[in-house]
């Protein structure tokens, strides 16, 4: 194995969850009698540039198909942090009509709809076909296709380069991330900024977030090897933000090496974290299975006492999360017997590997279940507000990692 970014040999193992499918390859009822394609889901650490990423079994077209299922708009909380970023970086790059702003792995529109209210020219490009059109439907411009160095080479004969790119929780899913940056680098203008966002692996590591590793996601980053990256395809990072999303992301913001952007000290107090966590030391990473399974152990002893007490447990958020989790854990239908979900593109399928049942949320009443598992962790405080009525009869909601907590 050779690193995605470096092209040192890999060998250090970091996390190893067994098999498992594409998180997002949701079953219909009419395929729970077919083969399903499983792939070892292993992680390793490359002790050259500390970039943390998966060991490829499948490819990216395998994983990120015309029916993908993820839908942005479904939460309201991306919804407002969407929002909230757009009238920030329109004031702080003093963007207008005259700008440009291209958003990789656009999905359905749910950011760049908020630059149309300011009459800012946008572009969106996204590979899957059914959230490219639903984006396309809010009159947004978009190129349905992988993003790379030649893509973008050909994107600038016919379009002016990008005053603002941006890449939310789209980098860790690239599995060529040196071609995706090269590609940054040819359309930015000269002048530009890019942004990207992404789930921060100090987080992960701290507070036990193994239910964010799966096939989709190739790296798991740190500020670290993000600047690594950069510097190596004529950019610099020159300021990080720390925000809330998916349990704790870092906000990069980039330019042109040559650039006069002064780096901001917010850049060296991150690497300052994680040298100081050991990010930068192979002997951190070499516990972080230990752990997950010890965590695998406490969550199947709460489903199974729950289940010796006759106790009816239910899960909410059918999310990539879910997935690993309960391929990881072995668990099926016997201990949560469905997964409500808000997003009708996942109604009445099932779980990959698990085969839980996933239903519309209307039916958590008639269920009167004991206790509801928020899988999406993130998003506990959004999810609650919707179903907090089940605490009428006595239901608790769960968390289950770092640990199993339940929440008042």
């Amino acid at each position: 194995m050779k690193c995605r970014f470096c092209r040192n040999d890999v060998s250090v193992k970091f996390a190893d969850l067994g098999t498992s499918p594409p998180s997002n390859d949701y079953l219909t009822a009419t395929e729970l009698d077919s083969y399903e394609k499983h792939y070892p889901l292993k992680v390793y650490v490359c002790t050259s540039c500390f970039l943390v990423q998966t060991k490829d079994f499948s490819k990216a077209d395998e994983l990120f198909r015309s029916d993908y299922a993820y839908f942005s708009s479904v939460s309201t909380t991306l919804l407002n942090h969407s929002k909230e970023y757009v009238d920030m970086v329109v004031e702080r790059l003093n963007l207008n009509s005259n700008s440009f702003v291209v958003e990789i792995a656009a999905n359905d529109g749910y950011l760049l709809k908020n630059f149309l209210t300011y009459k800012i020219p946008c572009l969106g490009i996204e590979p899957t076909e059914g959230t490219a059109s639903a984006a396309e439907k809010l009159g947004i411009k978009m190129e349905k296709s992988f993003f790379g160095l030649d893509f973008a080479k050909n994107l600038i004969k016919a379009n002016p380069k990008a005053d603002l790119i941006i890449g939310n929780n789209v980098y860790a899913h690239v599995p060529d991330i040196q071609d995706f940056t090269a590609g940054i680098e040819v359309l930015l203008s000269e002048d530009g900024t890019v942004t990207l966002e992404f789930p921060h692996l100090l987080n992960l590591m701290i507070n036990l977030q193994f239910d964010t590793i799966y096939h989709e996601h190739y790296s798991y980053l740190s500020l670290l090897a993000v600047c690594k990256i950069f510097e190596s395809n004529g950019l610099k990072i020159y300021d990080v933000e720390e925000i809330n999303t998916h349990g704790g992301s870092l906000r990069v913001y980039g330019c042109h090496s040559n650039s006069m952007r002064i780096v901001s000290r917010n850049v060296k107090s991150v690497l300052e974290k994680e040298l100081d966590y050991g990010l930068s030391a192979e002997n951190i990473y070499g516990d972080f299975q230990e752990r997950i399974e010890k965590s695998k152990i406490e969550i199947l002893s709460f489903l199974i006492e729950a289940k010796r007490a006759n106790k009816k447990v239910i899960g909410f958020g059918a999310a990539a999360k879910s997935s690993t989790l309960l391929n990881f854990a072995g668990i099926r239908e016997d201990l949560i017997s469905v997964i409500c979900d808000t997003s009708i593109h996942k109604q009445n399928k099932f779980l990959p590997g698990s085969r839980v049942p996933i239903i519309n949320p209307d039916a958590i009443k008639s269920l009167a279940p004991d206790y509801i598992v928020i899988f999406p962790w993130n998003l506990k405080t959004e999810i609650i507000q919707q179903i907090g009525y089940a605490r009428s009869w006595g239901c608790k909601f769960v968390t289950l990692l770092p640990n199993v907590e339940m929440i008042n």
